[in-house]
């Protein structure tokens, strides 16, 4: 498979329509038809159902339209890379982010970087920590930031000197919202929406003291933004972090558990990965910032 061709098949999958394809490529429809034909051939499979008007993916359509964004997306990061030099700091960063207010640490020092180094481009990918963890092992982003228990064997990283705090949403007319603070015993049986991650890693079942079978989790989440929207109607309150949604002037309020429920942060790399002059020169500087951060509490 020649990316060009990757290319054309991405083109054709996103317009839906040949023609409009061509012209956006600026080669022939005839020329276009030809190469997705024998795409088609060397693969075996049927890639597309064409229509008069619009030309849709197969299954077999759908999977390699997936892969073959990863597959430009990654060469392109590659072509990239090898044009960075040191003298000249230009290109692309990826980071993969899970929800946290600690994120701002990260933009402070992008702000930093970014001053230093204007031609550096920043993109950033919001997940939870599967999203990132698989983002990072197949080199689709440089970076990510996890937040709460995670597995970082895979991973080289450093521990930010913040941490989140866990707490419950929920609307102002909810009983609980009288309380300070939230405890165990407040949770059982009432409608919960909860991270699918704080579910999985046991986080909270650590804190509860036990399972989640006294829990009525009637939603799970990977982020918390349509959470949010359940609860301001009506559809019981949710698990999430401070800081993540601004209540002040709305419905809503947020009470911290109790006893406190944290979440450390974490700036990940892949081990043994190979940067670009811009990625290993904002590793060098990451590292730095944080070291005098540290240090100075």
């Amino acid at each position: 498979m020649e990316l060009r061709v990757l290319r054309y098949f991405i083109e054709v999958a996103r317009t839906q329509n040949i023609t409009a394809a061509a012209e956006h490529l600026h080669i022939t429809q005839p020329t276009l038809s030809k190469q997705l034909m024998e795409l088609e051939e060397e693969l075996g499979k049927q890639l597309f159902v064409r229509g008069k008007r619009n030309t849709t993916l197969t299954e077999d359509g759908i999977f390699l339209y997936r892969r073959a964004q990863e597959i430009v997306e990654l060469a392109d990061k590659t072509r990239t890379a090898l044009l960075s030099t040191e003298e000249t700091i230009s290109g692309d960063i990826a980071f993969g982010c899970g929800e946290t207010p600690g994120m701002r640490l990260i933009i402070d020092v992008m702000k930093q970087f970014n001053d230093r180094y204007p031609d550096v481009r920043f993109h950033l990918y919001s997940g939870n920590d599967e999203d990132v963890s698989q983002k990072l092992e197949c080199g689709l982003v440089d970076f990510g930031l996890f937040v709460g228990r995670t597995d970082l064997k895979p991973f080289d990283y450093i521990k930010l000197p913040e941490s989140d705090v866990w707490g419950l949403l929920m609307r102002k007319d909810d009983p609980l919202a009288a309380h300070n603070v939230i405890s165990p015993a407040d949770l059982e049986r009432i409608p919960l929406s909860c991270s699918r991650q704080a579910l999985h890693s046991n986080e909270l079942s650590g804190w509860l003291g036990h399972d989640f079978s006294r829990l009525e989790i009637i939603s799970t989440h990977n982020l918390v933004h349509n959470a949010v929207i359940m609860v301001e109607a009506g559809m019981g309150s949710a698990l999430t972090i401070a800081g993540l949604i601004n209540t002040e002037g709305t419905e809503l309020v947020f009470r911290p558990l109790n006893p406190p429920m944290t979440a450390e942060l974490h700036f990940a790399w892949k081990k043994h990965r190979a940067f670009s002059g811009a990625g290993r020169k904002f590793l060098e500087f990451m590292q730095t910032q944080f070291r005098q951060k540290i240090s100075a509490q």
